[in-house]
């Protein structure tokens, strides 16, 4: 970088720089997606059931940050489609098991290609140090909001 841009790279620019950075990758990534048939939010879905084999619906929400009745409506989606199936636990009847099927594990491994062959294309013509030095500045970045988002949480707990 010459001289004259760096004099330029203001805290607001890199952040404008993040945040196209992060809108465009979605949108391509969507793309790409759209093309396995599955919803961006079912598409989330799927890839935790694949993770946690048999896992339940509330154990899902939890992990995904989301109401348990918003996981439901999806679940029923991909239930229908054929992506998944519900089995009763037999400890407990009140809980299902939520079980990927075939059809939504052929999902999973496309999607699996889909995000290598992004990346690879997303990192070319980075060396490796240049790959470690982002990941080392992403993660100060990620640190520096973690602070912020304790003075928020421990701000609300005393009000």
């Amino acid at each position: 970088m010459e001289s004259n841009d760096a004099e330029k790279v203001g805290n607001k620019e890199i952040i404008h720089q993040l945040i196209s950075f992060a809108i465009k990758h979605r949108k391509i990534m969507q793309h790409y997606l759209d093309k396995t048939g599955v919803y961006h939010a079912q598409h989330r879905l799927l890839m935790e059931i694949a993770r946690n084999p048999n896992v339940s619906q509330n154990d899902i929400a939890r992990s995904m940050d989301v109401s348990a009745a918003t996981i439901a409506v999806s679940l029923k989606k991909l239930e229908n489609k054929g992506y998944i199936r519900r089995e009763t636990d037999e400890g407990d009847n009140r809980l299902n098991k939520i079980i990927i099927t075939e059809k939504g594990n052929n999902v999973v491994e496309q999607s699996k290609q889909i995000f290598k062959q992004t990346n690879q294309k997303v990192f070319e013509g980075f060396t490796y140090d240049e790959k470690c030095t982002l990941f080392v500045l992403l993660q100060k970045l990620d640190n520096n909001l973690n602070k912020m988002e304790e003075e928020i949480k421990s701000k609300k707990e005393r009000t």
